[in-house]
């Protein structure tokens, strides 16, 4: 019999022991992994089974009676100036083409300058709220919107400041909003996928992760529609014979089933499954609801797809179309903006007024028609409209005509379901350089508009990598003064 190293070592107390080989090690502590594998394997199942169970058709409860049932999101990409748009400076009147030197960058003093804005701030509604001439339509609804106008993010980066928004972290593979919100709700309708995004064809800057499920079951990932004409590719069947279909989805069902259970259960084959499933249930519904030929000429006009810029009808196209998809039971519906700008819609570092004027003149019609179309039948105090973008723009200037990137404070607006009307959260200082009153961050956000659909954002997690992982992950505070 061989006698180990350990042996000899017990045997000579006054002998220094010898490192011991990585075979030594790892003889001695197999148990130890032998556990690990086995908590991260009992963990996977329940994981499964927590799915399985919140896919039946008995939705998940929540954990609080809701305000809202539904979230329409306006993304507002490429950061909208606050200062040009619903936080009014007078200040920077006064100092407008000054020389800027307070840049924490010492060679950027004196290249830059105090920019005005090129818009008059009126005040609007019984409120009295002051909403710049670039939004005449919202501003209609001044009464129903509540600002939050101490915004801050992480980074003046795009691509960072957009995953920021939409998944709570400044790093890819986490889950967007949307998908932890179908993730504690479900979808009210077993016939259309709980998260749509309408899209017009482009990755934002974040990359496709935007809209991802990231660690959460695959079936929470966003459905991207089409904003205008064929909402998705292939919808209409092939075959005329719906049992010929029938039959290629019970043969594929059958194969795939056979598949993951080869693997002893796989989320992605399961995920697949019920995605397949889905699709052909969407075939016979989504073509009808989506069909705005079915809406009046009236409520067509409302929406502004009577204009001949074309670029406006289709952003009024996918505003029609997400009130039809809550409507028919779709939980969260984002909306995103015609291309412009390389970096965002938004991103205007020059051209401010033209671009600026263009991006309104797109969106600022159809999001107030689609909160009176709202109201009107009955939707408003059971949705949530969120207007929002990664950051806003510096009240300063290389030019004359541009702004750049500004996480330090900026602007957002909430209306609907549970929201206080009339109201302004927050504040940024004289020039809008900073948030300075009641900051708001991302995470705040998120776990307001939870709290909004009945869902704690400290409850609400998903065991993944052997820890808990929750949208707001150890931050976040409901924003509780904007609440009805």
């Amino acid at each position: 019999m061989s006698t180990t190293r350990s042996e000899i070592d017990c045997r000579c107390p006054g002998r220094r022991p010898a490192p011991i080989s990585r075979r030594e090690m790892l003889a001695s502590t197999a148990n130890g992994f032998g556990l690990l594998a086995l908590s991260g394997l009992m963990s996977n199942s329940i994981a499964r089974a927590a799915d399985s169970a919140t896919s039946s058709l008995q939705l998940p409860s929540p954990h609080f009676r809701p305000k809202a049932k539904n979230v329409i999101f306006c993304f507002m990409d490429g950061g909208v100036s606050h200062v040009d748009s619903f936080d009014p400076k007078p200040k920077l009147a006064e100092l407008d083409g000054k020389a800027f030197t307070e840049s924490k960058n010492p060679t950027a003093n004196g290249n830059r300058q105090w920019l005005k804005s090129p818009w008059a701030f009126r005040q609007h509604g019984e409120c009295g709220m002051p909403v710049s001439d670039l939004f005449p339509h919202i501003a209609t609804h001044a009464d129903e919107i509540a600002v939050v106008r101490s915004m801050k993010a992480d980074l003046p980066i795009h691509s960072t400041g957009v995953l920021f928004l939409h998944t709570g972290s400044n790093n890819a593979g986490r889950p967007s909003l949307g998908s932890w919100v179908t993730y504690g709700l479900g979808c009210e309708s077993q016939n259309l996928p709980g998260f749509v995004v309408l899209s017009f064809g482009v990755v934002p800057c974040g990359g496709l992760e935007t809209f991802s499920n990231g660690f959460l079951p695959a079936s929470h990932q966003a459905t991207l529609l089409q904003a205008d004409g064929t909402p998705i590719d292939n919808i209409q069947p092939a075959d005329k014979d719906s049992r010929i279909q029938k039959a290629k989805l019970a043969l594929l069902r059958s194969q795939n089933e056979a598949f993951s259970r080869s693997l002893g259960g796989d989320d992605a084959v399961e995920s697949a499954i019920k995605n397949y499933e889905m699709a052909f249930r969407m075939q016979s519904l989504v073509p009808d609801v989506l069909d705005l030929s079915r809406e009046t000429e009236a409520t067509q006009k409302l929406y502004g797809l009577d204009s001949t810029v074309p670029s406006k009808r289709l952003y009024g196209t996918q505003c029609l179309r997400a009130r039809r998809l809550v409507e028919s039971g779709v939980r969260f519906v984002e909306i995103t903006c015609p291309p412009g700008a390389s970096n965002g819609t938004w991103d205007q570092h020059g051209n401010l007024k033209a671009g600026h004027e263009k991006n309104a003149l797109d969106t600022d019609q159809a999001i107030a028609g689609l909160i009176t179309d709202l109201k009107a039948r009955g939707l408003f105090d059971e949705t949530l409209v969120v207007w929002a973008g990664e950051f806003g723009r510096t009240p300063h200037s290389s030019g004359r005509d541009g702004r750049d990137h500004h996480p330090e404070g900026f602007t957002i607006w909430m209306a609907g379901g549970g929201i206080k009307g009339g109201t302004i959260h927050g504040a940024t200082d004289d020039l809008g350089m900073q948030a300075v009153e009641d900051v708001c961050d991302m995470h705040d956000l998120h776990a307001t508009i939870l709290h909004l659909l009945g869902l704690d954002h400290e409850r609400l997690t998903y065991r993944f990598a052997s820890r808990d992982f929750r949208l707001t992950d150890v931050h976040g505070n409901v924003i509780r003064s904007i609440l009805a």
